[in-house]
């Protein structure tokens, strides 16, 4: 099965096999959102269980 390229680009995988996403809200109106807001989201965030067996089954390998 190929690996979704997408899922390459949006997600990244730690060594112990946890996957991690890019904050939401980057993108536009970022005027109106706080300094501190702005710094939070610069952070990856790990996705819940659920969604991780999701992700793995679309071709992220370890």
């Amino acid at each position: 099965m190929k690996t979704r390229k997408s899922i390459i680009k949006r997600f990244k995988i730690t060594k112990t096999g946890k996957i991690l996403r890019r904050a939401i809200g980057q993108d536009h109106a970022r005027a109106k959102k706080s300094g501190n807001k702005i710094r939070q989201m610069r952070k990856w965030i790990p996705l819940p269980k659920p969604l991780v067996k999701k992700i793995k089954k679309m071709g992220i390998k370890n």
